[in-house]
């Protein structure tokens, strides 16, 4: 027996354990940086390893000297393209980080991310305020119930306006969100914060960060006064106790608010917004502060939820060590020296390197070699993780981004990921007939990093293509092979990843296949309904057979034959999506029957009903914005109406233009070249995918014709 300081009584050794690790999970925070590109993530993100003590010089990301963006294609080009992990310390708190890409190309590692955080923080550039990829984020932060604090950056930039950026964050975003902080001055005039909490100002007296707390400038007393009480009539309608105060006229506290403020942020009801100017050096530490005060511990979530594999019962997982183990495999990188390490999210339970993990995605039993707490590329070895940690493992063979690993004792299955379709595709060979082994085996590594990220063989024409994101994503990867995996390729040039699709139903449409050779002969025999699906849902497949004309275990082999058959569609060759297949018929053979011949009557009849169908063929539309300079206004949108573009909004933010737009992926390759050219580069644009759309007869002609050639 043990005396416990914190709880002041006699204690086993386990119970001050259990109690210890609880105050711990009280003092961790798993954050992610996130925002749209060039908002300043990355260099907000330098500089909390710098305050933190993690690092004992900033880092520069024009310099290519930043700690987090440590690939040699994210030194050269200046922008995140990996999500990088570390760990670091402010008063008594332990802050996980992920800084997150800012580039379309790359969301996908914004919503791997995002689904195994407990908080983020979402930077926004008080110049360019609320762009597209900053409603992207935070709709993906939405979708995973992520609280959040919101940071205006770049006070110190030509052009900054704190209060018009917070207006977009009401407007576009719908946030329910309020100033904890005011700038005084901006632009070059930018040197001080007040605090609308505590009333008091922070004023920076030098570039090198230091500042001084000090009384509100008189000046600006009048206005702290007026936003600090929009503040509490925020916080009055979503917290009981400032309310009761508010009401009746009774003094808050300054633990009063910051108590309203976290409790509000964590429920999802309230966002804090701050402000600074992180290249300056300025209220970076109070965005630690923010961090620590407002975003919520691994014990302020609710418990994970998810399905038991054998009863198919809904399990619960708490935040805690007594729990089975239980966590979640959201990354896989490619070590040089190590090989596979698989980024995982503990949510219960203690994991020990050396033990056996089950994974229950696949069924598949696994041993852990390390154990491993990430900064950017290195490597800490640690003996055990516990709830609420994010490390990586090294040892597991078939565990894949979106896998549950877990107690096989105590099996569950968490909610896995969702990535978006690729829009873009090229074709890649060789140089040397020698290679084709090493290609294949360096495309296959990728492919298992990165969801968004697919390789197709086709079989006919022997051709491989790659298919991405965007032009970058694509650009990104071929540089990669080169570099990493020494493979020496020719590329052909970016090609538009087409969809095939159905316009009408077909209620009847039957798939044969008999074969007679002498032996046993095969045999199989469906009749399927056809029908246009739900856009964004795929190929989906229900079978409708009731009293066995087709016996059970034959099903999932139909179902592979239509999976198989969708991938290349009638019309021109492309894969085929939102349609709905219902299996309603069919027959066997006692003898003759088999899998094979099933598979086989199934992509026949898929086939059949497609062409029956009035297939379509879709094109991916894109979502533009383009920034201009009112001169050259009418030269952008004469540009993008020549490039099939419906203009959806044109207004003004500052001194510029701002077209928003949608535009077919297949007119705006190269477009970056051609907006400064037509703008003497003063323009600039963001574009993300939206959604697809029936391509004109005139252009399905040109594809068409293209394709036979």
């Amino acid at each position: 027996m043990s005396y416990c300081a914190c709880i002041g009584e006699l204690q086993c050794t386990r119970k001050i354990a259990m109690k210890e690790n609880s105050d711990c999970l009280k003092q961790t925070r798993n954050i992610g940086i996130i925002a749209h590109i060039d908002a300043g993530k990355t260099t907000t993100t330098e500089r909390l390893l710098f305050y933190t003590g993690k690092t004992y010089k900033i880092g520069a990301v024009d310099e290519g000297t930043a700690v987090m963006d440590w690939m040699e294609q994210e030194q050269e080009r200046g922008i995140t393209i990996t999500s990088a992990t570390t760990t670091c310390s402010w008063k008594n708190h332990t802050i996980n980080v992920i800084d997150t890409p800012g580039h379309v190309d790359f969301t996908a590692e914004v919503e791997r991310s995002l689904k195994v955080l407990d908080g983020g923080v979402v930077v926004f550039c008080a110049v360019g305020g609320v762009e597209p990829q900053s409603e992207t984020v935070w709709r993906q932060a939405d979708r995973h119930n992520v609280p959040r604090v919101a940071y205006i950056n770049k006070m110190d930039r030509t052009g900054a306006n704190f209060f018009d950026t917070v207006l977009q964050i009401h407007d576009k975003l719908g946030a329910f969100a309020s100033p904890i902080q005011l700038p005084v001055g901006s632009e070059g005039n930018f040197n001080a914060i007040i605090d609308l909490i505590k009333m008091k100002a922070y004023i920076y007296e030098t570039e090198g960060g230091e500042f001084v707390e000090a009384p509100i400038p008189k000046d600006l007393v009048a206005s702290a006064n007026e936003w600090r009480h929009k503040l509490i009539e925020k916080l009055a309608e979503v917290n009981d106790n400032v309310m009761d105060k508010f009401v009746h006229d009774r003094e808050l506290t300054v633990d009063d608010l910051k108590q309203a403020v976290r409790e509000a942020t964590i429920k999802h009801r309230f966002v804090p917004i701050l402000c600074g100017a992180s290249f300056r050096n300025k209220g970076v530490e109070m965005v630690l502060d923010a961090i620590c005060d407002y975003l919520p511990s691994p014990l302020d979530i609710p418990p994970i939820k998810g399905i038991n594999p054998d009863t198919k019962a809904e399990e619960v997982r708490k935040t805690s060590d007594k729990e089975p183990f239980c966590g979640l495999a959201f990354k896989l990188m490619t070590d040089p020296y190590v090989g596979k390490l698989i980024f995982f999210r503990v949510y219960s339970g203690v994991l020990k390197s050396g033990e056996y993990i089950y994974n229950s995605s696949k069924d598949k039993t696994e041993r852990i070699g390390k154990i491993v707490k990430m900064h950017a590329n290195k490597q800490e070895i640690v003996e055990s993780v516990s709830a609420g940690d994010i490390a990586a493992c090294v040892g597991l063979k078939t565990t894949k981004t979106g896998d549950t690993i877990c107690d096989e004792d105590h099996p569950v299955i968490l909610e896995g990921m969702h990535f978006p379709e690729p829009v873009v595709s090229l074709a890649i060979e060789p140089k040397a007939a020698a290679d084709q082994d090493k290609l294949g085996e360096a495309l296959h590594k990728l492919e298992d990093e990165d969801p968004t990220f697919t390789v197709k063989y086709n079989h006919e024409t022997g051709q491989t293509t790659v298919n991405g994101m965007g032009e970058l994503h694509l650009e990104i990867i071929v540089d990669r092979l080169m570099r990493e995996f020494k493979v020496d390729a020719n590329v052909g040039r970016p090609e538009v990843a087409y969809k095939e699709t159905i316009t009408k139903s077909v209620p009847f449409v039957v798939g044969k296949f008999i074969q007679q050779t002498g032996g046993r002969g095969q045999y199989g025999h469906v009749v399927f309904q056809m029908g246009p699906g739900e856009r964004g849902k795929g190929v989906q497949f229900t079978s409708k057979i009731i009293g066995g004309a087709i016996p059970r275990e034959y099903i999932p082999a139909v179902k592979a034959g239509v999976i198989e058959a969708a991938k290349s569609g009638v019309l021109v060759g492309y894969p085929v999506v939102d349609i709905e297949v219902l299996l309603i018929d069919g027959s066997f053979h006692e003898v003759d029957s088999s899998e094979i011949a099933f598979r086989m009557a199934a992509s026949i009849a898929f086939k059949d009903g497609f062409r029956q169908a009035h297939p379509i063929l879709l094109e991916p539309i894109m979502d533009v914005e383009v920034s201009t300079p009112e001169e050259y206004l009418g030269e952008v949108v004469g540009d993008l109406n020549s490039r099939r573009a419906s203009i959806q909004a044109l207004t003004q933010r500052g001194k510029l233009k701002i077209i928003r737009a949608f535009v077919p992926l297949s007119e705006v390759f190269g477009y970056a070249t051609a907006i400064r050219s037509l703008t003497q580069g003063r323009a600039a644009y963001t574009m993300e995918p939206s959604f697809y759309q029936e391509v004109p007869k005139n252009i399905f002609e040109k594809i068409t014709a293209k394709m036979q050639k």
